[in-house]
């Protein structure tokens, strides 16, 4: 890991996906200087069948292929825009799924674009999050160590929990889903 405040390097990337989203807890990520501390993901692997990769590469998941340290921002049920992080130089396809933030920079603005003003809810789920931060489909496949994009290492040692990952049919046992231990903006309570 980098020393605290330091911009993640793409090689903190390069690691396995469960690894790589459990280091991701605590970090900073700010899109456009909106942002906060990571509290909550999940991870997924190339032959994850809970994966969006797992069938192979698509138009839609062609990010999740490419170099990681990268964007993968696609769409939830039509709905909401998700944001993944590309992950695992050794399994192309494998991603981390940001699902909270605690907000800290440019509240504001979050509060303008979800249209509330508690701060519980506005990244407390990956469609809020992206919300919130102007996530689109325009970031998806953008370098994560350049603007707009800000991701630093975080400062101490966070008490993670680790449990099975949520809104899923397929590998629902598999407990990739990392949180920060007590956080109150998580999208749901941690479960085993």
């Amino acid at each position: 890991m980098t020393s605290p405040g330091q911009a993640l390097p793409r090689a903190f990337f390069h690691r396995p996906v469960p690894v790589v989203a459990r280091d991701l807890i605590g970090t900073t990520l700010l899109v456009d200087g909106v942002g906060g501390i990571v509290v909550e993901t999940e991870a997924y692997a190339r032959d994850d069948p809970a994966s969006h990769s797992f069938a192979g590469r698509t138009l839609r998941n062609a990010s999740m292929f490419g170099p990681t340290g990268h964007a993968y921002v696609y769409r939830s049920y039509g709905i909401h825009w998700c944001l993944n992080l590309v992950c695992d130089a050794e399994a192309p396809g494998s991603a981390v799924l940001i699902r909270a933030l605690q907000p800290t920079a440019g509240t504001e603005a979050m509060a303008q674009r979800r249209g509330v003003a508690e701060p519980r809810w506005l990244c407390s789920g990956p469609g809020r999050l992206c919300q919130a931060l102007g996530v689109t489909r325009a970031l998806d496949g953008l370098p994560l160590d350049a603007p707009p994009f800000v991701l630093e290492d975080r400062s101490g040692t966070p008490r993670i929990v680790e449990g099975r990952r949520i809104g899923i049919t397929q590998a629902v046992e598999t407990p990739w889903r990392f949180c920060l231990a007590g956080s109150p903006f998580l999208s749901r309570p941690p479960r085993g």
